[in-house]
């Protein structure tokens, strides 16, 4: 079964505390109601995707798109999203990687392991907060399937 993305809840990695607020006042400007659960370190947010036994059944029946940031502090990225796409009850779950970097090999690499999307953060505040909302655009038309059961 898959559902629009107005029914999924929205789950930002992101420990920068600015970025974060822009990412979601640029969401919310763009019209979407999404519930969005926003975690800063990796440690709340793997709990939230994975559950308490770190199986992932914890997201069983979840439809949820994932914003990541590769540059965290306590686990890389890339890390996550590989464990994500390596475990049967979140490898479908879209995953949108919002980074400043822009290294082709980085990009190709993040694909690589099922990234779906792959934006670099713009530097300059206009640019960054138009991003966001052309990114809604996209959201606005995807289908998000449901953790397996």
């Amino acid at each position: 079964m898959t559902r629009d993305t107005q029914s999924a809840c929205i789950v930002m990695i992101e420990d920068d505390e600015g970025h974060a607020r822009l990412i979601e006042k640029n969401i919310r400007r763009s019209g979407a109601t999404n519930d969005i659960v926003s975690f800063s370190d990796v440690t709340s947010a793997l709990a939230y995707l994975f559950g308490p036994d770190g199986s992932g059944q914890a997201s069983m029946g979840r439809a949820l798109l994932i914003l990541l940031d590769l540059n965290l502090p306590d686990m890389t990225g890339m890390d996550i999203l590989a464990r994500l796409k390596t475990n049967p009850y979140t490898k479908r779950f879209p995953v949108v990687v919002l980074t400043t970097t822009d290294d082709r090999q980085e990009i190709q690499r993040c694909y690589d392991i099922g990234a779906n999307v792959y934006v670099t953060k713009p530097v300059n505040y206009e640019s960054f907060a138009t991003a966001i909302r052309k990114l809604e655009l996209l959201f606005s038309i995807m289908q998000i399937p449901e953790a397996v059961a």
